[in-house]
């Protein structure tokens, strides 16, 4: 009997047609993104629409819900999940995906470009992921723009190629099942420029934030204001992660000055070695809804 593979729409620039104005959303449905392939092995697909939105308005309620679909499409006895997605937040779902179903056949894909484009690159990249769940292979994975990549460390580095994403390091995965729900949970994510004050950080403790990643500078740097404010809320419980807001390479705690990576370690941060922020944002989200705070500096190096 052929492969059974569930197809979940949510949207994005795969599913966007460009409007009158100019403007482009996303209204193609499962079935009719489907009606795009060509000619494929052997293998059952069945459409499910999930939603239909531009990722960048996805909260982590709505990954919870692409990660609950992946789980009851596998429950149901499909043999593997490619999940259509859009590519601002696709780094973001992936890792949650990872984090709650590790070791499952799941693939993302999406597109650069709106279905009616000349360089339209949606039936390639859901061609890519279909062959790439029907090849076997364990873990979450992206396919795209001829690439086939882990969850794990991804991060969209173009915003004008087709071939859209990297890792930031290649690094293997921890081994770790995370599957505490993670809507409701709030994480900031704080951009960090030269010269910056504690506003931000200060803003978002006000707001009830239950974790903060700071996008830091260079190998995770900021200044002495707002280490003084991560101290502020290690003494809280309040878990602070910095990542980088440089796209590519390992991060190192290696610099002092009163506002270096190493002061912030110091005042109770964890570094995240891999990942990037919005991905460094889900699973300090996901320790927090399973109560593993604990597990960060493990995790997160």
């Amino acid at each position: 009997m052929e492969a059974l593979i569930a197809v979940i729409a949510t949207g994005g620039t795969i599913a966007s047609r460009t409007n009158a104005d100019g403007s482009s959303t996303p209204g193609l449905d499962g079935q009719a993104l489907l009606a795009r392939l060509g000619d494929l092995p052997p293998v059952r697909l069945k459409p499910v629409d999930l939603f239909a939105r531009d990722s960048s308005t996805l909260t982590l309620a709505h990954m919870q819900a692409v990660s609950d679909a992946v789980g009851a499409e596998l429950a149901d006895g499909a043999a593997g999940v490619v999940v259509l997605h859009g590519t601002d937040a696709m780094e973001e779902t992936a890792l949650l995906v990872s984090l709650q179903h590790p070791g499952a056949p799941v693939v993302f894909t999406g597109a650069q470009f709106t279905d009616d484009h000349p360089q339209a690159d949606g039936p390639a990249n859901m061609a890519a992921a279909i062959r790439a769940v029907l090849g076997g292979g364990a873990g979450v994975r992206l396919a795209f723009g001829g690439r086939l990549l882990p969850a794990w460390g991804l991060v969209k580095h173009a915003t004008d190629s087709a071939d859209a994403f990297r890792l930031a390091v290649d690094a293997a995965a921890p081994e770790v099942t995370l599957t505490a729900p993670v809507s409701g949970i709030r994480v900031d994510v704080v951009a960090i420029h030269p010269g910056v004050d504690a506003t931000h950080v200060e803003a978002s403790l006000a707001a009830g934030a239950q974790g903060i990643v700071l996008a830091a500078l260079g190998s995770g740097n900021a200044t002495p204001e707002v280490v003084q404010a991560v101290a502020r809320c290690h003494s809280a419980g309040l878990p602070v992660v910095v990542s980088s807001r440089v796209p590519m390479g390992r991060l190192a705690a290696s610099y002092g000055g009163g506002g270096g990576g190493h002061d912030l370690v110091r005042a109770g941060a964890v570094l995240s070695a891999v990942l990037r922020p919005g991905q460094a944002r889900v699973l300090l989200a996901a320790l927090i809804a399973a109560g593993q705070v604990e597990r960060a500096a493990e995790l997160f190096d």
